[in-house]
């Protein structure tokens, strides 16, 4: 079964980093595009970056663009966002995603919380 476990979330100071990974089980990771959204309070799900199978193709939302790296090592099954120059407006829960014979997959989702 598919199972998609994120970690790394916590609480930073603005101008912070932090590094989420997403663990994948149940499929290989390297067959499929990978993403990370993210949703605040009273929001909707937003995506946050996206990356192809091979690696060789990333996607950013506008709002992150130049903070926020998505990469992936397929040997580990896992797929990172490395967060830097982190603000307030960060805050929210990260999700891992996937999409597998037409089904969409979750995490749990990790916590980020960026301070003033």
């Amino acid at each position: 079964q598919v199972q998609l476990v994120e970690s790394g979330g916590g609480l930073v100071q603005s101008g912070g980093s932090l590094r989420l990974s997403c663990a994948a089980s149940g499929f290989t990771t390297s067959y499929y595009d990978m993403a990370w959204y993210r949703q605040a309070p009273g929001k909707g799900r937003e995506l946050v970056a996206r990356i192809s199978y091979t690696a060789g193709s990333t996607d950013y939302a506008d709002s992150v663009k130049g903070r926020f790296t998505i990469s992936r090592d397929n040997a580990k099954n896992t797929v990172y966002l490395q967060m830097n120059s982190l603000k307030p407006e960060d805050t929210a829960v990260y999700y891992c995603n996937v999409v597998r014979w037409g089904v969409v997959y979750w995490g749990q989702g990790t916590q980020v919380t960026v301070s003033s």
